[in-house]
């Protein structure tokens, strides 16, 4: 039972319960309300107390009919001895008049949800004190924040007529001893209210089916069952390989003929579809779609609550499409059709819809699945563009109540690839992308967000680490007033994480799916079912709630592109302003850089092999330069619709500071910055505000100036390795290795020797696929990479000729990749990798290797044991690293597979040489006991039998071929696509026709280019 204190001051307690007596107001003032939260006090929504002392600098004055709780009434109330507030005692005032004095004794009730250490209670009226009283327990909760764990309390104060005057009053109330209290609410009246009880959950769901929280009686929602794959993308379309998701290395699926070419197109999406109604009163169910054969998703009701838009793959199709009906379940139409897939559809308030669609022709950059992004469409399904140029998946778009779009964008610019999948904005006709909440923070998917009903937050799922199946989590609410990168502000709501698809009511009260039922939730995570799925539909989750009732249009925001230009325009205010960018001095840039993420048209596992070692997972395009002007301004045009980075170079070309996500420029769009990381929650400065203020804005853009740059897809082979070649291979070679390292371009398993020393041998600064953000300047690319730095003068005094200095410069910013060709996808290697299994010509079973290892084990593991210097036994031996996420510090990495054996010269091998006399042409690394070397000549059987295990390696990888060697031929899915695509035409004969991948990959990324 909750606690109450009454205290009286010189008066008689019958007096308390006088009726009639008083002729003021029962009520003569509330701060706050009793809710047993502190939400709608000040600090209570983001900044939290670790602001109090910056915000409130003077005591605290709250004045009846003027002041507004949420800002001037802190949630926190800090005592003397709390040293985060200054150690004083901290008053808080409360201001009002009276007409006249009352007639009976006021009660002035404190209603707390906290405290710490039960502090004394100092209340005076008017310079009055009443007795100090001891603030009741508080739950236990040391954090202070306003979120934590409650126990509701109140203590009243009774106060005597004679306490107040006529005209102004002022009640002061104090804090001192131990610590803090954290309040409920605070009001003065005649009669003490009665206790608050939390209406119950099962309470609030009659009410819904009241009509108290909207006159709807139905909830639509989409039925269907589980496809293979359990990533939250994968759900439409098809693998790159295979009928369905092999379960693992020794499913035969996995089993590859010789050249590694499987036809099969698997599909990824379900069945058992229905598009049903439920009653929310009496349960029964109307089925407005059944096919069972089919899969049916993503209904969304229209503003006038007469039709529902969705998307269906009926049974014997692969493909879904757009769909309207009647909530009626008459007038069933198809909106739109062709080979790519359309799903989650949403009406916009100008009369189009926007949906995301394959039909951006790209593959997830990290899985064997297919990409979706944003795009709109007329409301009979005519008129179909992008709004997105994003080369991975967008999900779930719908209005904010300003008229914006919020939906989650994925992406990865040399970072972690499954971090960052946050909540993103545009409008809806493409322009002004910008971050909402997340993206700097790595960590979930936030996904199916709305907007809640007279709030700015937001409901959405909040799907724990890369996301799991349909998008399930938890139910979390967020607001992004304070900037995209609060994450107090930010609350899970839902007590489980296995929540979908949430719907908003009100404020405090939402409906998720989960399961096959569709459940109620409030603001403290309370639940009741309000429906389940009968038996009949028992091999189907229930999708997509939403309750069929009418809603108000969002305000139209101005079209603000011009489709008849090709490209748009940035203006950048000031490169300096920003975070992490201390100590650039004015004048240090000279130039930003322009790059293109490149889409995938295929890929086949979920990590960056071969395209990089823990690395990029994508290639990019180098379009040019732009320059900065003295003041840190750029103006410049850049193509549209494409996925865009910039790096800020200095007068040396060096990198300073280099995005990690990507920017877009709708046609005719402008579109602008304040500075590099700027915080979003910041505001330009007057300079900038003003037209003119900024140098770069009063002269027309710039072109992009492609005409310095080395290259515009890098390739290692290409126009790394030659600069090698000149200058350090004498030196680092497999024959003299001088300090360790082999910078040849001979191939390994599956990179060139040179390409992996310098990945493992920190000379390459990239991002390494780190769930990181924001790196100081001159942390990335060629302003941190140690490789530029010895090619620039530190090591033995070498200098190179500066087209080669900017050869490897613009290697090091376009993200360092092996290849310059998607071609080069799941192919090529000895000990490659299918979906996460190594089993592409894995050596393991090979005769050479089943011989080789008595070999190993007579002459090798003596020293290099399983716990002391492990050594890889085969060629596809990753020796216990892990191949996506190694400790590049971990030292296996300079003695791995890819370093170890020499697919070009096996004899070069270090797995060779290091234990062969040096008479014999060897390095003498590796000794006997006696001193004497492992191996004193190359006729030893066992070296040869070493040896013949390496050559097999090189005998088939002159079988298959790798992206750099003559009649090297792509995937057959690769080719697939490309055909699908129109890249290659309908005739091309996928195992005779000659291609060129380099010359495909190029006709392909041109393809998407925007053209009036």
């Amino acid at each position: 039972m909750r606690k109450t204190r009454l205290l009286f001051s010189g008066i008689v307690a019958g007096l308390l319960c006088h009726a009639g007596m008083a002729a003021l107001p029962d009520v003569i003032f509330t701060i706050g309300k009793e809710t047993h939260t502190p939400g709608g006090l000040a600090l209570a929504k983001g900044a939290g107390w670790q602001q109090y002392a910056a915000v409130f600098k003077e005591p605290v004055v709250f004045t009846v009919g003027k002041s507004d709780a949420a800002k001037a009434w802190p949630y926190i109330h800090p005592s003397l001895h709390d040293d985060w507030a200054g150690n004083r005692l901290h008053p808080f005032a409360i201001r009002f008049t009276l007409a006249e004095k009352p007639a009976a004794p006021l009660t002035l009730v404190i209603g707390q949800v906290n405290s710490l250490k039960r502090p004394t209670i100092l209340v005076s009226v008017n310079g009055k004190a009443l007795p100090p009283a001891v603030a009741p327990e508080g739950s236990g909760d040391s954090s202070g924040v306003a979120e934590a764990p409650v126990r509701a309390e109140r203590s009243l104060f009774a106060i005597a007529p004679d306490l107040f005057n006529v005209g102004d009053n002022e009640i002061t109330v104090t804090v001192d001893k131990t610590s803090w209290i954290i309040y409920d609410f605070v009001t003065l009246c005649h009669n003490v209210p009665p206790p608050y009880v939390p209406p119950t959950i099962a309470h609030r769901l009659e009410e819904v089916r009241k009509g108290d929280y909207g006159a709807f009686e139905e909830i639509v929602f989409a039925t269907r069952n589980l496809g293979p794959d359990g990533h939250w993308y994968a759900n439409f379309g098809h693998y790159a390989y295979g009928h369905e998701m092999p379960s693992g290395p020794d499913d035969p699926r996995f089993v590859m003929n010789g050249d590694n070419r499987q036809r099969a197109i698997g599909p990824v999406y379900g069945s058992q579809g229905r598009l049903g109604v439920v009653n929310i009163k009496t349960g029964a169910i109307r089925l407005l779609i059944d096919d069972t054969e089919g899969a049916v998703r993503d209904p969304c009701v229209s503003y006038d609550a007469r039709k529902i838009i969705f998307s269906y793959r009926k049974g014997g199709s692969p493909t879904f499409h757009l769909y309207e009906i009647g909530t009626d379940g008459a007038n069933l139409r198809q909106l739109t059709d062709g080979g790519y897939d359309d799903i989650e559809p949403c009406y916009l308030p100008d009369g189009n819809i926007v949906f995301v669609s394959a039909r951006t022709k790209r593959w997830v950059n990290c899985w064997c699945t297919e990409v979706a992004t944003i795009h709109v469409c007329r409301a009979d399904g005519s008129g179909i563009r992008p709004l997105s140029a994003n080369i991975e998946q967008d999900n779930t778009p719908w209005p904010l109540h300003d008229g914006r779009l919020l939906y989650m964008r994925w992406e990865y610019i040399d970072r972690n690839q499954v971090n960052y999948h946050h909540l993103w904005t545009m409008n809806p006709d493409g322009t002004q992308h910008s971050v909402f909440f997340g993206n700097l923070h790595p960590g979930g998917l936030f996904i199916d967000a709305k907007p809640i009903p007279g709030s700015t937050d937001v409901i959405f799922i909040d799907s724990p680490g890369h996301g799991n199946t349909e998008h399930q989590g938890f139910v979390a609410r967020v607001s992004s007033k304070e900037g995209p990168d609060q994450r107090q502000n930010l609350r899970r709501v839902s007590k489980g994480g296995n929540f979908r698809d949430p719907w908003a009511l009100g404020d405090d009260l939402f409906f998720a799916a989960r399961g096959r039922e569709i459940v109620l939730l409030d603001n403290d995570g309370l639940e009741s079912i309000m429906f389940k799925l009968p038996d009949d539909y028992k091999d189907c989750w229930l999708h997509e709630p939403r309750p069929i009732l009418p809603r108000p249009r969002e305000p139209l925001i101005a079209d603000k592109t011009d489709h008849a230009k090709p490209v748009g325009t940035f203006i950048l205010e000031n490169v300096y302003e920003g975070r992490q960018m201390e100590g650039v001095a004015p004048g240090t840039v000279k130039k930003l850089i322009i790059m293109e993420s490149l889409p995938k048209p295929i890929n086949f596992t979920g990590g960056m092999d071969p395209l990089s070692y823990v690395g990029t997972f994508t290639l990019p395009r180098v379009l040019g330069t732009v320059p900065v002007d003295d003041d840190g301004s750029a103006h410049f045009d850049a193509p549209a619709l494409r996925s865009l980075f910039f790096i800020a170079l200095d007068a040396q070309g060096r990198a300073v500071k280099r995005m990690q996500s990507f920017t877009q420029v709708m046609p005719g769009e402008a579109m602008g910055c304040t500075g590099c990381h700027e915080e979003r929650a910041s505001a330009p400065r007057t300079a900038y505000a003003t037209p003119g203020g900024v140098s770069a804005s009063r002269r027309p853009p710039s072109a992009i100036d492609a005409a310095d740059r080395a290259f515009d897809v890098p390739d290692f082979p290409r126009h790394v390795q030659p600069v090698l070649d000149r200058h350090c291979v004498t030196c680092h070679n497999p024959d003299t290795r001088k300090g360790g390292v082999d910078l040849c371009g001979d191939r390994g398993p599956m990179f060139s020797i040179a390409y992996h020393t310098l990945a493992v041998r920190h000379q390459i600064a990239d991002g390494r696929n780190y769930a990181k953000s924001n790196y100081k300047p001159y942390e990335l690319g060629s302003g941190g990479s140690a490789l530029m730095q010895k090619l620039s003068g530190s090591h033995r005094d070498l200098k190179i000729p500066p087209e080669d200095a900017a050869a490897i410069a613009l290697w090091l910013d376009a993200s360092a990749p092996y290849p310059g060709t998607y071609a080069a996808l799941g192919c090529g290697t000895i000990g490659g990798y299918q979906v996460n299994h190594q089993n592409y010509n894995n050596d393991r079973d090979w005769p050479t290797t089943k011989a080789a290892q008595p070999v190993y084990e007579k002459r090798c593991a003596t020293c290099h044991t399983n716990d002391k210097k492990p050594l890889p036994r085969y060629l596809s031996d990753e020796n216990g690293l892990s191949f996506w996420t190694p400790s590049m510090n971990d030292p296996k990495l300079t003695t791995s597979r890819h370093a170890l054996f020499n697919l070009t010269r096996p004899d070069k091998s270090y797995f060779l040489k290091a234990p062969l006399a040096k008479e014999a042409g060897g390095l003498q690394k590796c000794k006997r006991d006696d001193g004497a070397p492992v191996f004193a000549t190359t006729g030893d059987p066992d070296y040869q039998t070493l040896l013949k295990m390496i050559e097999a390696g090189r005998d088939r990888l002159d079988q298959i071929k790798r992206f750099d060697m003559p009649g090297f031929r792509p995937r057959i899915e690769y080719l697939r696509e490309m055909k699908r695509y129109g890249i290659l035409p309908p005739a091309f004969d996928l195992d005779n026709d000659p291609v060129d991948p380099y010359a495909l990959d190029r006709l392909y990324w041109d393809s998407f280019i925007y053209t009036p």
